[in-house]
């Protein structure tokens, strides 16, 4: 059987051209279920866009849905021993500091040893056990091999158990060496107590410590104690530098002791540069979702009685779903049930563009309402945290939108079962289109073959009749 290249040669029939023209014709059908594909394609992507900013934005509205940043403090010092950070319930004002006393962690040394791999207890005992007690009364027992009583063994040991104390090595000299054991927290309540070995003597030697003793293996070269200072001559005493308890919404951090008879000067003020950035940010991360709301959705003219849209329109342009979201999300940038004199973003300096949609920030406004009234701010903005207030209406809306159940989920679904119906479409129609071609080409192929044997039989008739005649007139 001739091949495709070859059909039409026995015949002179244009049955190759016939071919290549029904295929064409076939294969177009192809091109609406392919542009159908390209557009729904370019939906999900701009789903996936969609998702993405709206997240984006949820960032930047948590940030402002927080009652704290409206009762912002800043801490500022008189003295480089002491630093404080505040939270939202600090109170500004103005407090009397002097420390006398920073707390420290207990430090216990061993005596000199010539090696720090060599096992140092009793060889004729297969195992002991050090018990490490604090004086909080919390204990741990650590069972320890032969090869596990030299200093290195006995460091590995012991911070592997969780004890409340960390040993190291301390080189001394060549071939002197001291094994250092710190309690992991400062203050006296946290310092080890005892440490007593059980069932080898040598090793308790080396190692024993009771703080009820007069005498003791290990030596005691940090004590350990407790910061003290005094606020507004009021008596602290903690365990720790870092101070969290005393004063209300403030943490104190000790570095160094005051100068002797001098008492240094904390000022808690009030700041509203943080609730005044977070604003700024906001409306910058609500504009830059509105621009991509009309990416998605830009729609060019054309000109009158033109078949096809321009190529640059958004792929969600007329969609319901972006189009609810917007909707609504315009809808919150009020709260008429503030129980503030604020209803509004415009009674603070944040107006909306008639044009464009876009908000407009006049940073002057915000920082004289917040000097004002931040808490009246702060019942506009947050209201309860819970049901009312700008950013917490958004924050409940822009999260049911994104859930998993979600109407930005539900749409992508829709359009990802679309893309595979369309696919399985494509897939059957080009098999039919091909088993079209396939039985295009076997008839062409027997007809170029049937006409070829016709010619055949046609020319060797005439060559018979031509002979025939010339017999006869000779």
């Amino acid at each position: 059987m001739a091949s495709i290249s070859n059909l039409g040669v026995g015949s002179g029939l244009p049955l190759s051209t016939m071919l290549d023209s029904l295929t064409t014709a076939e294969k177009a059908a192809l091109t609406p279920i392919s542009k159908q594909q390209t557009a729904y394609t370019a939906k999900l992507s701009a789903y996936a866009t969609l998702k993405s900013s709206l997240t984006t934005f949820q960032t930047a509205n948590t940030k402002l849905n927080s009652a704290d940043l409206f009762t912002s403090t800043t801490a500022t010092t008189s003295s480089t021993a002491f630093s404080a950070t505040t939270a939202g319930s600090a109170v500004a004002g103005k407090y009397a500091i002097s420390v006398t006393q920073l707390a420290q962690a207990q430090v216990l040394t061993s005596a000199v040893q010539s090696s720090n791999t060599a096992a140092l207890g009793d060889s004729s005992v297969a195992s002991r056990s050090i018990a490490i007690t604090l004086k909080d009364g919390t204990s741990k027992s650590i069972t320890l091999s032969s090869d596990q009583t030299s200093l290195t063994g006995m460091r590995d040991a012991i911070n592997g158990a969780n004890a409340g104390i960390t040993a190291s090595i301390i080189k001394v000299s060549d071939g002197s060496f001291r094994l250092s054991m710190s309690s992991n927290k400062t203050g006296s309540d946290n310092a080890v107590s005892k440490i007593a070995v059980t069932g080898d003597d040598t090793l308790q030697g080396i190692v024993g410590f009771d703080a009820s003793a007069s005498s003791n293996a290990m030596t005691q070269s940090v004590t350990a104690q407790n910061a003290k200072l005094t606020v507004n001559n009021v008596a602290i005493e903690n365990s720790s530098n870092q101070i969290s308890d005393a004063l209300e919404g403030i943490t104190l951090n000790l570095t160094a002791l005051t100068p002797t008879d001098q008492t240094q000067t904390l000022t808690i003020t009030k700041d509203t540069s943080k609730a005044s950035s977070a604003i700024s940010a906001w409306v910058d991360a609500y504009n830059s979702l509105l621009d991509q709301f009309n990416t998605l959705t830009k729609y060019t003219k054309v000109d009158t009685n033109t078949d096809s849209q321009d190529s640059s329109n958004g792929a969600l342009l007329g969609d319901s779903t972006l189009r609810t979201i917007e909707t609504q999300l315009k809808s919150m940038l009020t709260n008429a049930q503030s129980s503030s004199s604020y209803k509004s973003l415009g009674q603070i300096g944040i107006t909306t563009d008639p044009q464009t949609g876009s908000l407009k920030i006049d940073a002057t406004k915000v920082s004289a309402a917040l000097d004002k009234d931040a808490a009246g701010v702060k019942e506009m903005i947050v209201g309860d945290g819970k049901t009312t207030g700008i950013t917490t209406k958004i924050a409940t809306n822009v999260t049911g939108w994104l859930s998993s159940k979600g109407i930005v989920q539900a749409a992508t679904d829709g359009v990802s079962k679309t893309l595979n119906n369309l696919t399985t479409l494509y897939n059957t129609t080009s098999d039919r289109i091909d088993a079209d071609i396939a039985r295009y080409k076997t008839q062409f192929t027997q007809l170029d073959l049937a006409i070829s044997k016709l010619n055949s039989t046609s020319t060797y008739l005439t060559q018979q009749f031509d002979t025939s005649s010339s017999s006869s007139k000779s």
